[in-house]
């Protein structure tokens, strides 16, 4: 526990550039008069047949919400009407159990302020039991130019009111059965994005074509309402190829179209018949171009890089520059056959294939109802070459195009009250980020954050990860990088920072921190002050409610090389609270109170098999260790009655999972399965109906439908929609993003909420009625 008692004494090793005297994050308190753009959503009413009766669940808006109880919030009561016939009327939450109830009984809910009734929802019946199914339209199979055939599942999905209905659509991305990650050869089918109306209606289908390769790093889809016209728009990298279908009622085809490409590369003779993947003849191809430019590449010429490849490579020299083909080929061969081989057995580069790493490559605007292209825009930074200045070739194992084609999306109310785009690419060596706003017409730049080139000796023999890059403001982002990202108000100024893993961009696009801290003796930077650095899964939100403000609680994958394995972290400073060397790449890690007798919310990291000896386990708010077993670390879900934490399980082909720590399985989701391999992630969890618990959206078996599941466990806590918090919202829209990750409110929420800490959300758009 030497770490951990370190950590807790002092971790004044962070590189802070908060202002001096800055307050203390408050979570829920923003700029005075500052109101987010939220939804407009109507009631969100749906009931369920149970064995004990019909269970409805509906939503209260955030501005329905005046006042706190011992229970929950205050504001807003509920009238439920059966068939046209007062029921209930509803004070302590927006649930109810109609034990008189049937099948075919038809619902509405009234909204009841001070005793009279002010509007009335849309009339629902209820579902055949305690989920239903989202019909999908699956693409056909399909054959790589390898002649390796490929199948399709529904993968990741997003919601978005895209007609303004004050409905959620249902936007799916089809991943192949090939889908790759970045370090993995070979070719993979195209990517799908459709967009669904609950009854499965499909409105059109986005084909990214051949030159967007299928991968969970590759394609972050974000949906949301960034203009505040009260439809979602949907933005995404695209390429040239990448086309909508466009669908009539009847299921027909109606339109086809390809993305605008600017007039500078139709000009150049690039086109939408173009196919960039590249076989493994013609990645030797493109590697005996790089070598006949080695001369005149920049870094060669500014003396930073090996004059001659014999050099780089270490072997005797043998040729003139600049070089002829004859002469290059026969240093691609020596690259691939000898020197490759000679650094890891796994570089078997004679096999590379399917990667895309030339072309243009784009960023689109899409309307969310239609599909229709509203811009296409250069994205920004562009590839610049297939990993060499990134780092690919410089490390053991040679990856050509995986650290430059690592790519991270969010959104983000960065001045408080209107929804940013935000897009990452990179970030274990050159690591940058890009902000963007969406006026209904045209995207602007709010702000771009690079942190230079990490720069090497030798591209062909260094390592990269952990040395800063050249920028002298954003040099220490490198490797601080996580798979994901997350958008929160840690500083409590009203605005979001975007919370990059082991560093944070204040809004403004500025660095507020990039965490450090000095390596434990039994490490191999020992007395050292090191990166944090990189890791696979991230979790912020008010997690000790005995602290001011938010925590980051987080893995990290640098081993011997990284002050810990796991670690919790002050919000608004980055700083350390605890956490554990383990000397091991922790490759997992969660939040939840899953044991509702230890105040605020517990934390743990993945269990490598000798935790025992690490101590490490399930530990409180606090760093109390309190168990040696832990839960999963999936998803969660906020599932039960009670404000505790529920734990999704279940890995493909297996079927999907809820368990409760303390009561054991409350659902097996027969017939589903979660995606992303290992990940074990389902579609989508997330508010999205009903009261504000939330539901797991998870594809069958076969892909053929998502299947919505309910929660139908009676609840007497009442709360606004957690899709009415600015922080889960914009946690909802980047759950998709690579490996995917809960999303949680900028308040603290569990079985030991105190109501009188919730924020009022006051008056913003809100529909107040079905």
């Amino acid at each position: 526990m030497n770490t951990r008692l370190r950590a807790l004494l002092a971790s004044a090793c962070t590189i802070a550039l908060m202002p001096l005297g800055a307050a203390p994050a408050t979570a829920g308190h923003g700029r005075p008069g500052s109101q987010p753009q939220l939804e407009r959503l109507d009631r969100g009413l749906v009931a369920a047949t149970t064995p004990d009766g019909v269970f409805l669940s509906w939503r209260l808006l955030a501005p329905e919400a005046t006042g706190h109880s011992a229970t929950g919030l205050t504001g807003t009561d509920f009238r439920v009407y059966r068939d046209g016939a007062p029921v209930a009327t509803v004070t302590d939450s927006t649930n109810y159990l109609d034990a008189g109830g049937t099948a075919t009984s038809r619902y509405r809910v009234g909204a009841v302020v001070r005793g009279r009734q002010v509007s009335l929802s849309a009339a629902v019946t209820p579902w055949a039991g305690a989920s239903r199914d989202i019909p999908l339209r699956k693409p056909a199979d399909g054959v790589t130019p390898a002649g390796e055939a490929y199948t399709y599942s529904a993968n990741d999905l997003s919601v978005g009111d895209v007609d303004g209905d004050g409905q959620y659509e249902y936007v799916v991305k089809w991943d192949p059965s090939n889908s790759k990650d970045v370090s993995q050869v070979g070719y993979t089918g195209p990517v799908y994005i459709d967009t669904y109306e609950a009854d499965g209606t499909l409105l059109y289908r986005v084909d990214l074509g051949v030159n967007i390769r299928a991968g969970a790093h590759y394609t972050q889809f974000l949906v949301y309402d960034f203009d505040g016209d009260g439809r979602a728009e949907m933005m995404f990298k695209t390429a040239p190829g990448t086309r909508v279908i466009r669908y009539r009622p009847d299921g027909a085809v109606a339109s086809t179209r390809f993305v605008t490409m600017p007039k500078r590369d139709l000009k150049a003779g690039y086109s939408h018949a173009d196919d960039y993947r590249l076989s493994a003849a013609g990645y030797r191809e493109r590697l005996t171009g790089v070598f006949q430019g080695w001369d005149k590449h920049p870094e060669v010429v500014a003396g930073r890089w090996p004059s001659t490849l014999e050099a780089a490579f270490g072997i005797a020299p043998a040729y003139t520059y600049p070089l002829s083909r004859e002469d290059a080929t026969a240093l691609v061969d020596h690259f691939v056959d000898v020197y490759a081989p000679a650094r890891s057995a796994r570089n078997v580069l004679r096999s590379f294939e399917g990667f895309i790493v030339d072309g243009p490559e784009y960023l689109t605007v899409f309307d969310g109802a239609t599909g229709r292209e509203l811009q296409t825009v250069d994205y920004k930074p562009g590839r610049h070459d297939d990993g060499l200045m990134w780092g690919d070739y410089a490390m053991a194992r040679i990856e050509p195009g995986n650290r430059v084609d690592r790519f991270l999306s969010a959104v983000a109310y960065l001045d408080g009250r209107r929804p940013s785009a935000v897009f990452a690419r990179g970030y274990y060596t050159r690591s940058t980020l890009v902000a963007y706003d969406w006026d209904g017409r045209r995207l602007s730049e709010r702000w771009y954050v690079d942190s230079g080139w990490v720069p090497m000796t030798n591209p062909f023999d260094d390592g990269p990860h952990g040395r800063d890059g050249t920028d002298p403001e954003f040099g220490t982002l490198t490797t601080q990088g996580y798979h994901s990202l997350s958008a929160a108000d840690v500083d409590g100024d009203g605005r979001q920072e975007i919370v990059y893993g082991a560093a944070t961009i204040d809004h403004d696009g500025t660095l507020l921190y990039s965490s450090f801290a000095v390596g434990p003796p039994e490490s191999a930077v020992a007395g050292q002050n090191v990166r944090l650095g990189h890791g696979d899964a991230m979790h912020v939100t008010d997690i000790d409610p005995a602290r001011p403000g938010l925590e980051i609680y987080g893995c990290f994958e640098g081993g011997t090389f990284a002050p810990y394995g796991h670690a919790l972290r002050d919000a608004a400073t980055g700083e350390v609270i605890f956490g554990d060397y383990t000397g091991r790449d922790t490759g997992r890690a969660m939040i939840g109170d899953v044991d509702p007798a230890v105040p605020g919310i517990e934390v743990w990291p993945a269990m490598p098999p000798n935790a025992a000896d690490l101590g490490i386990g399930l530990f409180s708010a606090d760093g109390d260790l309190l168990a040696p077993t832990t839960p999963g670390t999936n998803m969660s879900i906020r599932w039960a009655a009670d404000l505790t934490t529920q734990i999704v399980n279940g890995q493909a082909p297996a079927e999907t999972t809820i368990d409760d720590w303390k009561r054991g399985r409350l659902l097996t989701a027969t017939g589903t399965t979660t995606n992303n391999g290992t990940k074990g992630n389902p579609g989508l969890v997330a508010d999205v109906l009903g009261d504000w618990r939330e539901e797991l959206l998870v594809r069958t078996l076969d892909s053929t439908a998502i299947r919505v599941h309910l929660s139908t466990e009676v609840t007497h806590h009442k709360l606004y929609t957690l899709m009415h918090d600015p922080q889960y919202r914009a946690e909802v829209a980047r759950q998709q993003t690579t490996y995917n990750q809960p999303s949680y409110p900028g308040f603290y929420l569990a079985s030991d909420t105190d109501w009188s800490k919730v924020p009022l959300r006051g008056a913003h758009p809100g529909r107040a009625a079905g």
